[in-house]
C-alpha cells in the first residue's frame, strides 16, 4: 500500500538510512495504521551543496533538510491522521537528523484506489474482493 520516498540532505550513510527507515515505518504503522508487510520505503541522500532553500545551499546554511513523499490509497485516512503523521515525521526526523531547516516537507499523495495497487491488482479490486469474502463468511447457511 504505502510507497514512501525519503530524500535527506547530506552524505550517504547506510546506518542513518536504516534508522530513518525504521522510524518512518513505525510512524506509518502507528499513525496511519498501514501494514508493514506492504509498506515500501526508499531513502536517497542529496549532498548539502546540491540542496537549496531560497537559492542558498544547505552547505552555506549549515543545516539539514528532508522531503518525504508518501503515496496512499485515497480516503484511507482522516485529515487528522494525516496532520498527525506530518507532525510526527517532522518531530522524529528533527530528532534523528538534528539541525533541520523549517522548510522540510512531508507530502501525502492520495492515489485513486482504481489506479493504484500491487501484485498486479488495484487496491479497489482487493477491497471489493475482501468485502465479498466477508459477505460470504457472514451469510447465514440455509
Amino acid at each position: 500500500m504505502p510507497i514512501i520516498e525519503l530524500k535527506v540532505s547530506g552524505q550517504e550513510d547506510p546506518t542513518l538510512a536504516q534508522e530513518l527507515i525504521n522510524e518512518i515505518s513505525r510512524l506509518t504503522k502507528e499513525v496511519l495504521k498501514k501494514k508493514p508487510e506492504v509498506t515500501v520505503v526508499t531513502v536517497s541522500f542529496v549532498p548539502d551543496y546540491l540542496w537549496f532553500i531560497n537559492s542558498v545551499s544547505l552547505a552555506v546554511l549549515k543545516t539539514k533538510s528532508f522531503h518525504l513523499n508518501i503515496k496512499l490509497s485515497d480516503s484511507s485516512n482522516l485529515k487528522i491522521d494525516k496532520a498527525d503523521y506530518i507532525q510526527a515525521v517532522h518531530k522524529s526526523l528533527t530528532s534523528l537528523l538534528r539541525s533541520i531547516h523549517p522548510v522540510s516537507y512531508t507530502a501525502i499523495q492520495e492515489m485513486k484506489a482504481d489506479a493504484y495497487g500491487y501484485e498486479g491488482l488495484t487496491i479497489e479490486y482487493k477491497y471489493i474482493n475482501n468485502q465479498r469474502k466477508n459477505d460470504d463468511i457472514s451469510a447465514p447457511i440455509v
